[in-house]
């Protein structure tokens, strides 16, 4: 299977992916638990149905020390106990700023302030931007069909 454009070859592609992987520096520097940003990578892209994501944040996760219990159990994580409280908030968070269509009033007042319970200023705007940016990576890669499974933790960097 081929992906219907090469972004990594294409200019354009190319130049647009530099940009925002610089954005996403902000982010993985910023104190927004490594772990917690592992999950929303993968939640969203799960819910995306980003082949490609998927098979990279859980490759990386492992890679890091995330078990294979946590990972397999981020899709049910509202009935899984092995996350923490905060990471809950960070999945509520990710699902319903990822399924904004299907909620006539997007993220509810509600999700945003358990996940305020637990995320300072800082991380909190880490996260949001986190949220963003994964959507963005998952739509370049579903719209495209970037095949997934061949992905090697560092390959990229």
């Amino acid at each position: 299977m081929d992906a219907r454009l090469n972004l990594f070859g294409n200019p354009i592609a190319a130049k647009f992916l530099r940009h925002i992987n610089s954005a996403g520096k902000a982010v993985s520097d910023s104190a927004l638990p490594a772990a917690t940003q592992e999950l929303v990578k993968i939640r969203a892209s799960q819910i995306n149905g980003c082949g490609f994501c998927t098979d990279m944040h859980t490759k990386d996760a492992a890679h890091a020390g995330e078990t294979s219990v946590r990972l397999n159990l981020i899709a049910a994580w509202r009935e899984a106990t092995v996350f923490t409280d905060a990471e809950r908030a960070a999945l509520e968070l990710t699902e319903q700023g990822t399924r904004i269509a299907d909620a006539a009033g997007g993220v509810t007042d509600e999700a945003w302030a358990n996940a305020a319970k637990y995320y300072d200023e800082d991380q909190l705007a880490a996260l949001v931007s986190l949220i963003a940016l994964i959507n963005a990576y998952n739509r370049l890669n579903v719209i495209v069909q970037q095949p997934a499974g061949d992905y090697r933790p560092g390959m990229f960097g």
